[in-house]
């Protein structure tokens, strides 16, 4: 039902993504919403883009206007803001992975301003009331704590893994608005988890976690990154 998965460059957290999308493979979905952070422009609400697609090497990800047009009257925080849409990576990131797992499924795509704890709950409650009922894979886009040493980046980090693992929205929400560092798409992350649970998700599983420097081999500064699926899943 949830992905929550990495958007740096894909040399450096791709591996930690396909944690997340493989368990996409062989699975029908009306739609893939995505939910991420805006890098470069400041502002109020979620931006979406309500028509046309987006273009990847794999080709062009058509967007589901119908279901754009209904989250855009669910809620006042939801509205059509381009210039939030024209640098911003955290969505485009997610595509190679969506177009190749989930051939054919149409997009929505959301940018979140400032990432305050009523916006995310506003598009939580939005996408579950919306979404109802359908075959929608969410994503949170998100990479975790940026530029620590790996050992003060791993404890940072760890704070976003437990809450995750207890599907604890809330829990985040209050380790964000005490240390936003936590999270460059922490929003986002709650708001695809407060969704989920309404729509009936009801276990998180962390799947994968690394930083940058597993790649570079430089531990001085490193980025985090988590794979986590949300949904209801069978106990061994």
């Amino acid at each position: 039902m949830g992905l929550i998965a990495p958007h740096a460059g894909l040399m450096y957290s791709g591996p930690v993504a396909a944690h997340a999308y493989c368990l996409v493979r062989g699975r029908a979905f009306d739609r893939v919403v995505l939910v991420g952070p805006s890098h470069f422009v400041g502002f109020e609400g979620v931006s979406i883009v309500a028509d046309g697609g987006f273009a990847s090497p794999f080709g062009v990800a058509s967007i589901d206007a119908a279901c754009a047009r209904a989250l855009l009257a669910a809620s006042p925080v939801i509205r059509e803001h381009p210039p939030a849409h024209a640098r911003e990576h955290s969505l485009e990131m997610q595509l190679p992975f969506v177009q190749r797992l989930a051939p054919g499924a149409p997009i929505v795509p959301l940018v979140m301003g400032h990432q305050t704890a009523s916006t995310a709950t506003a598009l939580g409650d939005a996408l579950a009331r919306v979404l109802r009922g359908s075959r929608t894979l969410l994503v949170a886009s998100t990479d975790l704590s940026h530029y620590h040493e790996a050992p003060a980046a791993a404890a940072l980090d760890r704070v976003v893994i437990d809450c995750v693992s207890r599907f604890d929205a809330d829990g985040l929400q209050a380790a964000l608005d005490q240390e936003p560092d936590h999270a460059c798409g922490g929003g986002p992350t709650v708001a695809v988890m407060r969704a989920a649970r309404e729509l009936g998700a009801r276990d998180a599983v962390v799947l994968n976690y690394a930083d940058s420097g597993d790649v570079s081999g430089d531990k001085s500064s490193v980025v985090g990154y988590l794979a986590a699926a949300l949904g209801t899943f069978r106990k061994m």
